[in-house]
């Protein structure tokens, strides 16, 4: 038995720049999925544009110095927030190279996708997800509760039932802290309960 690999000839320009755009239209194509996050979407893809364009090759070429003169010579005027983003951007850009495309662009180039964004060249900064856990109800009675029973000694009764009052109407209703901040009386309808 022979490897196929040893026989086939190497991959011209031309069929490389068509399995990149082919990489990139089923990257589009996966993303467009997750609707709920379209906006965390066009920033990825964006990015992968916009390093393609200053790398001037497909991006499975790019090594961690190339990582380390984008981010630390293109990138050094940009805010820090920024250059994070992008680099979380760059990193999802190789994450979906390494899952679905890894052994095709072995086999076309002979290189192997690795993220030349590691531990160590990373731009500093923390951008941690940041998971809503919503509180047990014995959590919620008990916070209102307290509040309640401070409302017949506090100081300022109006503003302090007031946020009583507007804190409530988020945890029951879900309203958000600007949409409660936009309400009036004219929006209570005290008819209805």
């Amino acid at each position: 038995m022979r490897d196929l690999r040893e026989v086939r000839a190497p991959a011209g320009p031309e069929e490389i720049e068509r399995f990149e755009t082919d990489v990139f239209a089923g990257f589009v194509l996966a993303a467009t999925r997750l609707a709920c996050r379209t906006t965390r979407f066009a920033r990825t893809s964006a990015t992968w544009r916009q390093v393609r364009t200053w790398f001037g090759k497909p991006l499975w070429d790019m090594l961690p110095p190339d990582a380390d003169a984008y981010f630390g010579m293109v990138l050094r005027p940009v805010l820090i927030p920024t250059r994070l983003a992008r680099a979380q951007a760059l990193k999802a850009n190789f994450e979906f190279l390494e899952l679905r495309h890894k052994i095709e662009i072995h086999n076309l180039t002979g290189r192997i996708v690795e993220c030349p964004i590691d531990e160590i060249n990373r731009p500093r900064g923390r951008c941690k997800a940041k998971l809503r856990i919503p509180l047990a109800a014995e959590q919620i009675a008990r916070l209102f509760g307290g509040w309640r029973r401070e409302l017949a000694t506090c100081r300022k009764f109006g503003t302090v039932a007031r946020n009583y009052a507007a804190a409530r109407l988020m945890s029951e209703v879900g309203l958000r802290v600007n949409e409660a901040r936009l309400l009036d009386l004219a929006d209570i309808k005290w008819d209805l309960g």
